[in-house]
């Protein structure tokens, strides 16, 4: 069993000071890697190492700042194999979608090194130069999830050191291990502290929410679990952006050409088995085209090759970890005992691994939990309604409001209903694209905050009005 025994504080590699942990591969349900485990006094190390880097770090010129995150999507793309290998290992998707994670990565680095932080003129008169300058916060505290771990450690850290702040990270104990290389490569390029790692579970997140001298963090991840960081951070009034969980709706609009749209609601819907944030994850059909969308649905969902990752022509890879297997299951089997249809799939794979089949399920509709509560997996329900407006209600009637989208031939009319979801973005013929210069983020209890974009950029700096008197 390969072991990594150090995490990265103040620049240098450093031993866990608990015992390691084993991390799972879940296409075989058993520990392939022992990872190092931090300590509460460790993250205070790491924390206190990034404070001191900051003292200096902050007045770093902006053309080297850009330079710095070049040299490291060069470090990225350099290792693309190891760390898409890596990503397969311990998340489980296709090697290939591992690989277009890590090509992201590198290429959403080099546009945040690209973005500038602008200095606005507020009044340029005979009596006053007013400017808003944007200053970085000091130390970000970063805490990512298990099912994008290298894309969304870039999402967190970059920007943050794009504008001069400084550091810690934490990964989910699930998938620390594409995270530690990452951080291994960004201090090949930034001065010792700027970038720090703290791994493993007992206290490390909570030491972080709560820390004195963390300004800032950034989380993606579960509802309740931001809730409870927003509540840690009221002490020093750490500034936030939550990601938290979506149950995204979409409305295919009636006498929509299936046909054009089957593939990419499909694909929306399963990307990365369906452990996407903003995947689409509720489907409302008219009744006069439902089982129509269903059959063609449950045809795309036949033609999957579910499978280890690493395998040659999988492209269905398991659920992360057996929690959420075993949520998935639950959710589906209560549909059932609704009276939902499941149409393909319903069932675990027997054997090692966390394997459950793409999932289509039929005859439900609000009230029932796999369309009130997000599934995180590779089920989904599809819902008929009669008229937009039914519609339109169902899919606003949830607490979550991070997505969602409208498929239909004519645009102006998905445009005039998709400007009605509750929802940080609405698409139109797609659904779960981000793109590195598209503001992200959610509304309702979907999280606070922007990410990507000048606007996410900001987010990670303090506005400063400079006022010049010329009376």
């Amino acid at each position: 069993m390969q072991t990594v025994s150090t995490i990265f504080i103040n620049g240098q590699p450093v031993e866990g000071g608990r015992e390691p942990f084993p991390v799972n591969n879940p296409a075989t349900g058993e520990a392939f890697a022992q990872c190092p485990a931090a300590t509460p006094e460790q993250v205070d190390e790491a924390v206190a190492a990034a404070q001191a880097a900051f003292k200096t770090f902050q007045h770093t010129p902006d053309a080297e700042l850009k330079a710095m995150l070049h040299r490291i999507a060069d470090l990225i793309d350099a290792n693309a194999d190891e760390l898409a290998r890596v990503v397969t290992l311990e998340q489980g998707k296709p090697l290939a979608l591992a690989q277009m994670e890590v090509g992201a990565a590198a290429g959403w680095t080099r546009y945040t090194a690209d973005l500038e932080v602008p200095v606005k003129v507020i009044e340029d008169s005979e009596t006053r130069l007013a400017e808003l300058h944007h200053k970085p916060l000091g130390v970000v505290g970063s805490i990512t999830p298990w099912n994008w771990p290298l894309m969304i450690a870039v999402w967190h850290i970059m920007p943050a050191i794009r504008t001069g702040n400084t550091v810690v990270s934490k990964p989910s104990s699930l998938t620390p291990f594409s995270t530690l290389k990452l951080v291994e490569l960004i201090n090949q390029v930034v001065p010792a502290g700027v970038i720090n790692i703290v791994t493993g579970e007992g206290g490390i997140g909570r030491a972080m929410t709560s820390h004195q001298d963390i300004n800032k963090i950034v989380f993606t991840g579960s509802t309740p679990t931001g809730q409870d960081i927003m509540r840690k951070s009221a002490d020093n009034l750490k500034r936030l952006t939550l990601e938290l969980g979506g149950n995204d709706a979409s409305i295919v609009l009636p006498g929509t050409d299936l046909d054009k749209i089957a593939q990419g609601i499909f694909q929306t819907a399963f990307l990365n088995m369906g452990q996407t944030c903003a995947a689409l994850k509720r489907l409302y059909v008219h009744e006069d085209q439902y089982d129509e969308m269903c059959a063609k649905l449950v045809e795309l969902a036949s033609e999957q090759v579910v499978g280890s990752g690493l395998e040659e022509g999988v492209t269905f890879g398991p659920v992360q970890n057996k929690a959420q297997l075993d949520l998935v299951a639950e959710l589906v089997d209560d549909a059932r005992a609704q009276g939902g249809r499941v149409l393909c799939g319903g069932e675990a794979q027997q054997g090692n691994g966390f394997f459950y089949p793409p999932t289509i399920v039929a005859g439900v509709s609000n009230g029932v939990r796999l369309v009130d509560e997000e599934q995180f997996g590779p089920a989904l329900p599809i819902i008929a309604y009669s008229t937009v407006e039914e519609a339109l209600a169902m899919a606003n009637d949830n607490v979550n409001g991070l997505g969602g989208s409208v498929w239909g031939d004519d645009i102006e009319q998905a445009r005039a209903v998709a400007t009605r979801l509750e929802s940080g973005t609405a698409w139109i013929n797609n659904h779960a694209e981000v793109l590195p210069h598209c503001p992200f983020g959610g509304s309702k209890m979907s999280g606070v905050g922007i990410e990507f974009g000048e606007e996410g950029l900001l987010e990670y700096t303090q506005p400063q009005l400079l006022s010049i008197s010329r009376g």
